[in-house]
């Protein structure tokens, strides 16, 4: 092996999206009263939370609460077989749709925490935010056993396969009602064909940044296999260089068509367009918003995330196999 330090080159995907980096007026404010509440139910590790302190939340309570879900599920479930995530999903599932129920005392963690976020939400969120919600998160939470049993397998699937299931497993859909809970989207506006055409490359603008981000670190430990530059290296035959290049053109594509869709929306007539525009230019927002933490939280890149995104460089950590050469 070349004992050069090696790197991967990071391309800029973000560096014409039109909506630029923003921070919610509330942050510190919510920021500070989430992670306390959260820190409350020691569902972590030391060492995982030491992780979790260091990641940034830039939305309002609601939405840092369900990011925390999304944290801990992805934390419990992230080396756990199908069938234990399973359980998992079932108990987050119920959580859900009883949020007035007491949990049972020996039951996992995760029911409680999920309990509590969606009977605070619904004290607030409008009516078809939480119908929207609860509609579209258990294709995100039984994704994840998909990708347990993938991972359990050792299957690796086609870069078109992988990209149904991440489509799902990065729970960017399920966030959208997020968007929502202020205002009263409509069925016929929230799930028309080209809303959710515009959602999909949103989704899809999302999961290519994480997975470019995170490659590095989810190599490193050996957990690369649901990972879109991985995916591309198997089904495409090329080496990292050519993942990143490939998946950062991609990216440039969706953008556009992401773009160019915003000329397609229907109109529903004045009060509701109002509405979808402002619904629309939020998962935009989203997008940017990812990308910014993705860099500026140390949960992918520990502290070398401000210095990355201006070298574009990444050291390659060592992975598994070549720790043992």
């Amino acid at each position: 092996m070349d004992a050069r330090q090696k790197t991967i080159y990071l391309p800029d995907t973000m560096v014409n999206w039109p909506w630029p980096r923003t921070i919610n007026p509330h942050y510190e404010d919510v920021k500070a009263e989430v992670d306390a509440s959260f820190r409350d139910f020691k569902a972590l590790s030391p060492k995982s939370q030491e992780a979790f302190d260091k990641c940034d939340f830039e939305h309002f309570r609601i939405a840092c609460d369900l990011m925390n879900l999304f944290f801990i599920y992805d934390e419990y479930t992230d080396f756990k077989n199908d069938a234990l995530t399973k359980n998992m999903a079932d108990i987050v599932f119920d959580a859900l749709h009883n949020p007035h129920k007491k949990r049972p005392e020996d039951e996992c963690i995760l029911g409680e925490i999920a309990r509590q976020f969606w009977a605070r939400a619904i004290k607030s969120a409008s009516l078809s935010s939480q119908r929207h919600f609860l509609e579209t998160f258990p294709a995100y939470l039984y994704s994840v056993v998909a990708e347990a049993l993938d991972r359990g397998q050792d299957h690796r699937r086609s870069l078109d396969d992988y990209l149904k299931l991440r489509r799902k497993t990065v729970g960017v859909i399920p966030s959208f009602p997020i968007l929502e809970m202020a205002i009263d989207l409509p069925d016929e506006v929230f799930y028309h064909p080209v809303i959710m055409d515009l959602a999909e490359c949103i989704t899809d603008l999302v999961l290519i940044d994480n997975d470019m981000i995170s490659y590095n670190k989810e190599q490193a430990i050996g957990n690369e296999g649901h990972n879109i530059i991985s995916t591309i290296m198997f089904d495409l035959g090329l080496d990292v260089s050519g993942a990143m290049a490939w998946a950062a053109h991609y990216h440039t594509e969706i953008q556009k068509r992401f773009i160019d869709g915003l000329s397609k929306v229907p109109s529903w007539g004045p009060s509701v367009d109002v509405l979808v525009k402002e619904y629309l230019d939020r998962t935009a927002i989203w997008a940017r918003g990812n990308h910014s933490w993705s860099y500026e939280s140390q949960r992918y890149l520990a502290t070398m995330g401000p210095e990355i995104q201006k070298t574009r460089l990444v050291p390659l950590l060592p992975s598994p196999e070549r720790k043992s050469m």
